[in-house]
């Protein structure tokens, strides 16, 4: 029953700033503890060589939803571990991803002048100093990894783990399809080919990460690989459907330019309806895959939900 009378009006209001419902905040409790991680990791501004160091900083303390290393973390307590000793790793994956984005938006590549609304590194930098930032934090990544993981046993998996995501077989390899595919006969197997290499495998990453973290039996880990796979497809569609659904103001990057570059994306190969439907089908399987976790997969299960609600 709700608070009436003296209660009702004493009763504490969240402020704008603060989060008010569960999934908000445990995102924000979590998102805190990879800030202050990926400001503790990094190297600072005023170590030579400066402009490098600029540049590294720039590109991952913009701001960002940090889904990635909280899932990191979020697999590790479902199945039992401490959010403390995944850290290194949720922080590794992070690294990886904002490289990518460095990356992402060079001429070369998308071309982008925009990324969580500030100019993107190469604008603010200059292309040499972006590419050798995003390349810095691709080697940080898992140099973090090697020396700030105790059981260097575990270490190396984790370093393995991270390598086969991030690599010619994953994300490389899915980008360059993506480039190589613009203008071509577009197909549903092909769009599953890229997604699942370019997006879904850092996210699927991020899941056994975590559940390797916290020594999960063979099971978990299994569970957890197909929770982060889903849930990195359910990702992309989400980020195809907003592209062509948002503004620049609401996203912080340019939108339209999948359609213009002639891109393979769900929303152009069968439209938006089916697009939000095989979304929210990805998102329910990923949630149906850790329901052995019981109450300790809450999080995993509203996490999968609000990336494909999300509006930015």
């Amino acid at each position: 029953m709700p608070p009436t009378g003296s209660s009702a009006r004493n009763a504490r209001r969240p402020t704008p700033d603060e989060p008010e419902t569960w999934l908000e905040r445990e995102l924000a409790g979590r998102r805190a503890l990879v800030e202050s991680a990926l400001e503790r990791w990094l190297p600072g501004e005023d170590e030579a060589p400066t402009r490098l160091h600029e540049a590294m900083r720039y590109a991952v303390l913009g701001g960002g939803k940090r889904l990635r290393p909280i899932l990191v973390l979020a697999a590790a307590e479902a199945c039992g571990g401490s959010r403390e000793r995944a850290l290194p790793a949720a922080v590794a994956v992070e690294f990886v991803h904002c490289y990518s984005l460095v990356h992402d938006d060079l001429p070369a590549i998308d071309d982008d002048d925009l990324r969580r609304g500030r100019p993107t590194c190469h604008r603010a930098y200059g292309e040499a100093v972006a590419i050798l930032a995003g390349n810095a934090l691709l080697t940080l990544a898992f140099d973090l990894l090697a020396t700030q993981v105790p059981d260097k046993g575990l270490a190396a998996v984790l370093v393995g783990e991270l390598a086969q995501a991030a690599g010619h077989r994953g994300m490389i390899g899915g980008e360059v399809t993506d480039i190589l595919s613009e203008g071509t006969e577009p197909s549903v197997e092909l769009l599953d080919y890229i997604h699942r290499r370019k997006t879904a495998r850092l996210f699927r990453a991020a899941g056994r990460l975590g559940a390797l973290c916290a020594g999960a039996r063979a099971q978990h880990l299994q569970a957890l690989t197909t929770y982060g796979e889903q849930l990195g497809l359910a990702f992309q569609i989400a980020d195809d459907i907003l592209d062509v659904t948002s503004s620049p103001g609401e996203l912080g990057k340019a939108t339209q330019k999948d359609l213009a570059r002639g891109k393979l994306t769900y929303p152009g190969l069968v439209g938006l309806e089916r697009a939000r439907q095989e979304a929210v089908r990805l998102a329910e399987e990923a949630v149906a895959s850790v329901k052995e976790f019981g109450e300790r997969a809450r999080l995993l299960g509203e996490l999968a939900r609000f990336t494909v609600s999300r509006k930015r």
